[in-house]
């Protein structure tokens, strides 16, 4: 259910590993039969024509959108998950015995093809029965496979929002900075992949470097005179002197 970038990088890596994708239910009819071309398989944008004999049921769609499809999907007995990070399994309650979450921690874009080989993917089960079922499903794609419930999940994902979204945002407004003096954001990429490098052997503290750490006055105040975006200003500002706070706590 779904044909957005999770649900497109998800259900084509596991075709890719062996599994076998029945349907594609999305709300347009573009993007379902978009996604089923790729797969092979039935596509509908009608929920009650969801087929009822699947033995998983893989909800990937917005958040807001989650709890209104699922009441309107006849209950069967497959294993229903969703792939939300800041959504409960409990949104399964009531309408079907056999529910959990499959979350994968990976940022996913249709037009980008990527193995989820070394992701880790976090289950969570109504059934402890049926942790076996899914747990072989999420092995198929990765070794990382863990058990998380949905209290520890939020933080999970809100660490994600940190880690991912936030830092693919300060990627933007860099390349708005350079687009001020017409430089090519490329010029960026040895930077960024030594910076992302340098967590997989030190701290992020140990790793942290730039005019913030000491609070370089003058530096910082040369780089916001720079900036004629309001907004960008005082963005810079709050993030320097967090630098410098969480540096001195560290210290």
């Amino acid at each position: 259910m779904g044909s957005g970038n999770l649900a497109t990088g998800l259900s084509l890596e596991m075709q890719r590993v062996g599994m076998t994708i029945s349907q594609v239910y999305s709300r347009t009819e573009e993007s379902a039969q978009t996604l089923a071309k790729k797969l092979g398989c039935i596509w509908t944008t009608v929920p009650e024509q969801i087929i009822a004999d699947a033995d998983l049921y893989i909800f990937s769609v917005k958040d807001t959108v989650l709890p209104d499809l699922i009441k309107q999907i006849k209950p069967n007995n497959g294993l229903w998950v969703h792939t939300a990070g800041s959504v409960p399994m409990s949104v399964f309650e009531g309408h079907v015995e056999r529910y959990g979450v499959f979350y994968p921690l990976q940022t996913f874009s249709k037009d980008r093809r990527i193995s989820l080989d070394g992701v880790y993917i976090f289950l969570e089960l109504h059934q402890p029965e049926d942790e076996k079922i899914l747990r072989k499903v999420a092995k198929a794609l990765t070794k990382q496979v863990q058990v998380l419930p949905s209290e520890k999940r939020k933080y999970l994902h809100l660490a994600a929002v940190y880690t991912c979204n936030f830092v693919n945002h300060m990627y933007v407004l860099a390349g708005k900075v350079l687009g001020e003096a017409d430089i090519p954001i490329e010029v960026l990429t040895p930077l960024i992949d030594e910076t992302a490098a340098k967590i997989h052997d030190m701290a992020p503290l140990d790793a942290q470097t730039g005019p913030a750490v000491r609070f370089d006055r003058e530096v910082i105040e040369k780089h916001q005179a720079l900036l004629s975006d309001q907004a960008m200003k005082s963005l810079y500002q709050l993030i320097s002197q967090n630098i410098h706070k969480e540096t001195l706590n560290y210290e």
